[in-house]
């Protein structure tokens, strides 16, 4: 069973000491549930690698947004790494300090800068030429200095195409051998302070040797940089540590990935800087649905849930293997099945062609290893909607950017970007409190 902080007790399962049964029973499906100790121990299982190294651990938001989640990661100490402004003011809602934010992507936008500036983040991984002037310009207006690095992958991360980001055929970073230019003419700009380099290669990587190639790249531009002048202190190898998603799958061990780094960086007046995610939250949560509908069509059976691709996007988008589980293991025989949503799409499924127990209408099953790039995916990235920008300006009769200094602005943003206007959202467990509760139902705290 790929989970962190999940066991079956006589044939039930629980997270920690709560019965998944009482959860849906309570809350309602579709229904995320988080461990929140395996979270916690992941966390520190980073820190306990580094031991020895100065350095700086900054969990990437965009795997699990969650507010629960990311306050009990602030109470950790954990610094963020965040790719859009809504995402700094869920860290900042959280508890989570801007001095510990690391502000990545590729697409800033000249108002997120300036939200950013003015709420004190720590730095900024720039990933394109043009975005450097733009920050340039943002941070002079401000009469303020930006702490950035560049983003300079070239290096083959063999994962998925769609979450390899370290080549040059992809839209992320600037080409390494564009880097010693682009770093001279960052050190002229106003408003800059040229600090650290940046590389991240992609996702879900179980080859720890491509870390340590993308590393010793890094290592020699830094080399030139430092030769040249310019007063290099922090190198940020982003994140992309692989977890398993199907029984007996072993992503690579946390302290073997921290142990090739201190290695390669011994003897290194460097700051480290990591931006883990789905190696800290993914086996640590589940997706709960209940089984609506079983259609037999000859060979295949089709198994419709209240769960769909809005909820968990993974499969459609990545054809991602998710083990399901029954939260209530019986005796039944195996069975072909197509397991889908009520959404009007054909690509709206979470297994196609699985062999699995038989399902009943009403029955209750656990999508395994959700706790990353699932719940967050109904909100990608907690970005500004152009429908959440209309509203704005019929509601007030302002613009979006005008009123962008305002608390409530943004505030309108993420309490309404993470509402689904297709369907009725998840009721979620987020991190140790569950927020949003159905009406009527009583909240509940995860040990």
């Amino acid at each position: 069973m790929p989970l962190q902080g999940f066991a079956r007790r006589s044939g039930r399962l629980y997270c920690e000491d709560v019965s998944l049964e009482e959860l849906a029973e309570q809350a309602g499906t579709p229904l995320y549930v988080y461990s929140a100790t395996a979270i916690v121990e992941n966390y520190r299982a980073y820190a306990e690698a580094l031991a020895g190294l100065d350095h700086h651990i900054h969990v990437a938001v965009k795997a699990n947004s969650s507010l629960g989640v990311l306050a009990r990661l602030a109470r950790e100490g954990a610094g963020f790494d965040i790719v859009s402004g809504g995402e700094l003011f869920r860290v900042l809602q959280a508890g989570g300090k801007a001095r510990n934010v690391v502000f990545s992507g590729v697409g800033k936008t000249a108002e997120e800068m300036e939200y950013a500036i003015e709420s004190g983040v720590g730095s900024f991984n720039c990933e394109s030429e043009g975005e450097l002037r733009l920050l340039s310009g943002v941070a002079a207006k401000l009469d303020a200095r930006a702490r950035r690095p560049a983003r300079e992958p070239d290096v083959d991360a063999e994962t998925h195409p769609y979450i390899a980001t370290g080549l040059r055929e992809h839209k992320f970073g600037v080409p390494i051998d564009d880097a010693e230019a682009l770093y001279a003419e960052a050190a002229r700009l106003p408003g800059l302070q040229v600090r650290g380099v940046s590389c991240h290669i992609g996702s879900q990587i179980f080859n720890l040797q491509a870390f340590v190639d993308a590393l010793d790249r890094v290592l020699e531009l830094i080399d030139k940089l430092r030769a040249a002048g310019l007063d290099i202190r922090a190198l940020d190898l982003g994140g992309g540590l692989g977890v398993g998603y199907r029984d007996g799958e072993a992503g690579p061990a946390i302290a073997a990935y921290g142990a090739r780094l201190r290695e390669a960086l011994a003897g290194r007046d460097l700051t480290l800087m990591l931006e883990p995610g789905r190696s800290i939250v993914g086996q640590a949560g589940v997706l709960l649905t209940r089984a609506l509908y079983r259609k037999d069509a000859g060979k295949k059976v089709f198994l419709i849930v209240d769960a769909a691709m809005n909820d968990l996007i993974r499969p459609a988008l990545y054809q991602s293997h998710h083990e399901i589980l029954p939260v209530v293991e019986e005796q039944r025989q195996a069975i072909l099945a197509d397991v889908v949503g009520p959404v009007c799409e054909t690509g709206d499924f979470l297994a196609r062609d699985r062999e699995m127990a038989d399902v009943a209408p009403g029955d209750l099953l656990a999508v395994a290893t959700a706790g990353a790039t699932a719940s967050c995916c109904r909100r990608i990235t907690t970005r500004v909607r152009a429908w959440l920008k209309c509203w704005w300006k019929a509601r007030t009769g302002a613009s979006f950017a005008s009123a962008r200094r305002s608390k409530t602005s943004f505030a309108a943003n993420t309490l309404n970007v993470a509402l689904n206007i297709s369907r009725k959202p998840s009721h979620c467990w987020r991190g140790s409190v569950r927020l949003k509760p159905s009406p009527g139902s009583r909240a509940r705290v995860l040990p």
